[in-house]
């Protein structure tokens, strides 16, 4: 029994009669036999005494308020008024009434073929949202000027992308509780359904960028030769090899990266200039070096790296290695990315760096899904078994994980080719203003300052003509940061011998 009730509020000092049980010690709970009255204030007061318990009881014709009531929890039920359900908006008597188990249709019910169905109801609904996010990602690249205050928006979308690969990869692990022994059970009713008809699937490979010439053919034959006998799919699948892909896009947003002009900052030919210092530096080193063998060995492998650097230098052994399908960007696109890269901590560079590593992340987590599926297959039905859809099963699952699968592998190879940060080519001062904010407001700095030049033109006296001119202001300016930029520059050579 508790020792302290809950007390009505009172209204107008009204009085209440008070029945009140005393506990004495070992004897229990007795009840005195008359009973008093106490105004509310007393009745608050002998509740905090713990040998006390008491009952209150309202005498006949005592007006008391109502109880005090929750108003957290007061609202009204809007569904009254009718209007749409969460049932009916999430169309749920149509998902949940699309698990149709093959087995039960036979009259063997097997427990784990309704899990092998929710997975992969489960990953085609979670490859629609990807392609959502993709198709919007594409929509803003698409545009013949990016907009830069946008980019936030593709980071912020392309990072839901990863995670919900992420959640793709985890979702392996659930479909791992079932054994190969539960799958037998149900495998005959499968095919000839296989996992490569996931028509989702690859409108996403395609709108990704992975190209048709690199696919690994299936069973010798063109991957679309599996939707035969669904006109409108193939009609999908066809216009997305068509459209530009989010790898095209990008590369083509890559070659506008401002600082690429070869009459502006000219960010490759300093970036050549580097590194001929940095492999000029390590040769001569290698000759010096006393031991015959080492000095052999040095010197070929600082040819190997020259040799190396070049393939990205000469835009023919570029292209030519894009033809091989060895690397996917144009060879402007690749200064872009490399630039982007090295001055990644330049806040106009910030988001854009960012994207470039979710892109990697979204290659990385597609490879990591494949490998998961191939892994599976192998747990399940072993190596040499055939696949339901005919195919050789795990040996064609496992020639998909080779670099050709890899839409963004240029980015992750950009790594070869990073200088350290005490040789990388100083920005101008102008260049480092440029970077520092956004293209839309730096046109209209620029435009301020042009427009303040000719006004001050305008008013300011000229010269007499016997009286030696002064250079004009642009010119001087020219010679300054001409003058700084090779200060700069010889500095940074003298940083990298230093560092060698």
């Amino acid at each position: 029994m508790s020792k302290e009730t809950a007390i009505p509020t009172l209204k107008d000092e009204h009085e209440l009669g008070i029945r009140i049980w005393f506990h004495p010690g070992d004897q229990g709970w007795t009840q005195p036999s008359r009973e008093r009255t106490f105004q509310s204030k007393s009745i608050f007061h002998l509740s905090s005494f713990s040998h006390l318990f008491i009952v209150v009881t309202a005498k006949q014709g005592t007006n008391l308020s109502k109880q005090k009531v929750d108003t957290a929890q007061q609202g009204k039920n809007l569904l009254d008024f009718g209007g749409i359900t969460y049932t009916s908006y999430l169309q749920l008597h149509k998902i949940l009434n699309a698990q149709t188990m093959m087995s039960t249709e036979d009259g063997t019910p097997v427990h784990d073929e309704h899990l092998f169905i929710i997975i992969h109801q489960a990953y085609e609904l979670w490859f629609k949202q990807i392609i959502y996010e993709i198709d919007s990602v594409r929509e803003i690249f698409s545009q013949e000027e990016v907009d830069e205050h946008k980019m936030l928006e593709i980071v912020k979308r392309m990072q839901r992308v990863t995670l919900i690969l992420k959640l793709c990869v985890d979702q392996f692990l659930i479909l791992e509780t079932m054994t190969p022994l539960d799958f037998i059970e149900f495998r005959n009713y499968l095919s000839p359904a296989s996992g490569f008809q996931s028509y989702q699937f690859r409108l996403l490979e395609n709108k990704v960028g992975l190209r048709g010439d690199l696919r690994v053919r299936y069973n010798q034959e063109n991957y679309m030769k599996v939707f035969g006998d669904e006109p409108e799919v193939c009609k999908n699948i066809m216009k997305s090899e068509e459209e530009p892909s989010l790898q095209n896009l990008v590369s083509r947003w890559l070659e506008r990266t401002p600082g690429l002009e070869e009459k502006g900052f000219n960010f490759w030919n300093k970036y050549k200039m580097a590194v001929d210092s940095i492999l000029t530096q390590e040769y001569r080193e290698a000759e010096t070096e006393e031991c015959e063998t080492l000095r052999s060995h040095l010197i070929d492998q600082n040819k190997k790296r020259r040799e190396l650097f070049d393939s990205i230098f000469d835009s023919r052994i570029h292209n030519a290695l894009m033809a091989r399908g060895e690397r996917r960007l144009t060879h402007r696109a690749m200064q872009g990315a490399l630039m982007i890269s090295l001055y990644r901590e330049e806040s106009r560079f910030n988001q854009p760096h960012q994207l470039l590593q979710l892109l990697m992340d979204v290659d990385s987590l597609m490879t990591k899904w494949r490998y998961s599926h191939v892994m599976l297959v192998q747990r399940m039905i072993g190596s040499q078994q055939i696949g339901t859809g005919g195919s050789s099963g795990y040996q064609y699952l496992r020639s998909t994980l080779s670099d050709r699968y890899k839409v963004f592998i240029d980015l992750f190879n950009l790594s070869t080719f990073l200088l350290p940060r005490n040789c990388i080519p100083p920005l101008t001062r102008q260049m480092k203003n440029r970077l520092s904010i956004m293209e839309e407001e730096q046109k209209e700095e620029e435009s301020k300052v042009t427009s303040s030049a000719l006004h001050s033109t305008a008013k300011a006296p000229i010269p007499p003509s016997d009286s030696p001119c002064p250079r004009e202001n642009g010119e001087e300016k020219a010679s300054s940061d001409s003058d700084l930029e090779k200060s700069l520059e010889n500095s940074m050579e003298r940083s990298c011998e230093a560092s060698m």
